[in-house]
């Protein structure tokens, strides 16, 4: 499948022999003649590369590159500054704002073709999807700083080892690691004076844990516990600000963890304090299989206690099972052993208020 390219450029010449030699070299091209122009072109087709121009009519590149970044899906993408020599001292306000690179104009052929090659070779190697064991940690850190830790991370101090219920670290510390789940399943809670519980997180083998504290450099603001018997590896504090605040990518690839976290938080709060209880545990059991079950497989079944059920859905532990008995009854849900199976995701989908 050819890598596509989007070039937002106002001088017709520039853009058309750049077009050309992304042409020549196997690319699929994308032409923008102003950055709204550009905007609507990335937003619709979604390109690998984005080549932007700085000073253009209408929307200029920092234009460009600020509403590229407000979407997350976009906000990966690589973006190089096409920028005239006057322009040079300009360039940091780019990088800053989150560009990956620039080249000055005129540009010598090559030059475009190594830069776009080395930036598409560094978003791949960020965009895989960590796996679910060791080998997933060291991608990550080996495509920033090309160092092998993943002899360092196999031994046993590297390793913590957790049974179901035990708490991994508590509302009000100070971090001292970054987590990265090897096996099993966590969740973060907060409770409130009366012990009432409400959970803000849920984590799956392969997923990193405890990095809201870090790039804060502030406190836990909830506690973390195993759902399960669970393997966390253990990054010191000092290695993950190494990685985080020495390379852009790593920091990108964090916030926008976070972002997406905080929108998680933000619909959860939203459903908790407006949406009626049927409504409260279809959404609960919704997330629960999005999260654990992303094929969407029929024979799939969410094993969690009801206690955690009840602090996902925001709701009392008897009103939980009250609704789930009438799902039940109704064909929404069948309860085998304890265990919840969606029998009609499009019917809990469309439950209203």
């Amino acid at each position: 499948m050819a890598v596509t390219i989007l070039v937002i450029e106002d001088n017709a010449d520039i853009r058309a022999n750049t077009a050309e030699i992304l042409e020549m070299a196997n690319y699929k091209v994308l032409t923008a003649a102003n950055g709204k122009e550009g905007v609507q072109l990335a937003m619709e087709h979604k390109p690998d590369l984005v080549i932007c121009d700085i000073t253009m009519p209408v929307l200029d590149g920092y234009g460009v590159l600020h509403l590229l970044h407000k979407h997350e899906e976009m906000s990966g993408i690589p973006f190089i500054f096409l920028t005239a020599r006057s322009e040079r001292s300009d360039v940091r306000k780019g990088m800053e704002m989150g560009a990956d690179d620039y080249i000055t104009k005129p540009f010598d052929p090559i030059e475009l073709l190594n830069a776009i090659e080395g930036r598409l070779k560094k978003a791949s190697r960020l965009k895989q999807e960590l796996t679910r064991d060791m080998n997933g940690l060291n991608t990550l850190l080996h495509s920033v700083n090309g160092k092998d830790l993943l002899e360092d991370l196999r031994e046993g101090r590297n390793v913590n080892r957790y049974k179901k219920k035990e708490v991994i670290y508590s509302e009000g510390n100070h971090p001292a690691y970054l987590f990265y789940i090897m096996k099993g399943k966590v969740k973060t809670c907060k409770r409130n004076e009366d012990g009432k519980e409400i959970i803000t997180g849920l984590y799956n083998q392969g997923e990193f844990l405890g990095y809201t504290a870090l790039l804060e450099s502030g406190i836990y603001k909830e506690n973390a516990e195993a759902l399960e018997e669970t393997e966390l590896a253990i990054i010191p504090r000092e290695d993950f600000e190494e990685l985080a605040f020495n390379s852009i990518d790593v920091m990108k690839k964090f916030m926008h963890l976070l972002a997406r976290n905080i929108a998680d938080s933000e619909r959860q709060l939203l459903g908790v304090a407006y949406n009626s209880l049927r409504k409260k545990v279809a959404d609960a059991l919704l997330f629960l299989n999005a999260k654990y079950n992303p094929g969407n497989s029929p024979q799939f079944s969410i094993d969690i206690s009801r206690d955690n059920l009840a602090a996902v859905a925001g709701v009392a532990k008897e009103s939980l099972i009250r609704t789930l008995g009438d799902f039940r009854d109704e064909k929404l849900v069948d309860i085998v052993e304890g265990e919840i199976v969606l029998t009609n995701l499009k019917k809990l989908e469309r439950m209203m208020n």
